[in-house]
């Protein structure tokens, strides 16, 4: 008996990760289409930021370098910023989803106040977990993606898809289009890696987890959202396209040269 192949993979690499089906063909993931076809203008003033006030706060120690060295360090500033709240998403992530499943944690020093909201908000709203961190995938409109969590919520009698998220900013409204991909895709992969039909949901949410406290903030992802997110992914279909629309430059006819 041949060993079976799910349709979508997810596979993991780096500091990231990406999908495949069956062929080992890509499949675009949710929050790479909102990357590629979203316009983010609050990122220029981010890095501007950040780089600022790295410049200030390290002045010192800039002073010492070469030009040379100084701009190679003010250069990966917004850069290190980015990967420091990368990877402490990760890490409240992970596990959020242990303790979601009911497992004690070891929990860094660092994370403490994360873990401690988070454990204080299951408690508060008596979270019943149904699903936790699941690969979904839509073959109708063509995308994949990884869904943090579905869960009951008795307190509000409410079935809810919820993406958890820790940026220090909040949480954006175009995270209604992500939750709208996941909401509306086709299957769920399970854990023996079978795709099995989508369940479906009372509504969706943001579980916002911070150092001093989780809020829950619904979001509206219905049939307009998921509309929008198409109209998103043709915007990333065309951007891609875009580098195939610049011909090779055109050459001058050679000069006749007079007898």
């Amino acid at each position: 008996m041949s060993e079976y192949t799910p349709p979508i993979r997810r596979k993991n690499h780096g500091k990231g990760h990406s999908y495949v089906d069956a062929h080992g063909v890509k499949v675009p993931g949710v929050t790479t289409i909102l990357s590629d076809g979203v316009p983010k203008p609050a990122l220029i003033n981010w890095a501007a930021k950040t780089t600022a006030e790295y410049a200030i706060d390290h002045w010192d120690a800039l002073a010492e370098l070469s030009p040379s060295a100084r701009l190679k360090e003010l250069n990966g500033a917004r850069f290190a910023d980015r990967d420091a709240a990368a990877r402490r998403g990760t890490e409240v992530h992970g596990l959020a989803e242990r303790l979601v499943a009911g497992e004690e944690v070891d929990v860094p020093d660092a994370l403490a106040g994360h873990v401690e909201a988070y454990v204080d908000f299951l408690d508060a709203f008596r979270v019943e977990p149904v699903l936790v961190e699941f690969v979904v995938v839509s073959h109708s409109y063509g995308w994949a993606g990884t869904c943090d969590l579905i869960a009951d919520f008795p307190t509000l009698g409410k079935r809810l898809l919820c993406d958890i998220k820790t940026s220090r900013s909040g949480v954006f409204g175009e995270t209604a289009w992500q939750l709208a991909g996941y909401r509306y895709a086709d299957s769920y992969v399970d854990s023996a890696g079978h795709e099995e039909p989508m369940i479906e949901v009372d509504g969706c949410a943001v579980i916002h987890v911070r150092g001093d406290g989780a809020d829950l903030y619904p979001m509206q992802a219905g049939p307009q959202q998921l509309r929008e997110f198409r109209y998103i992914r043709e915007v990333s279909r065309a951007c891609a396209r875009s580098r195939e629309y610049v011909g090779d430059a055109v050459l001058p006819p050679p000069l006749e040269v007079s007898a």
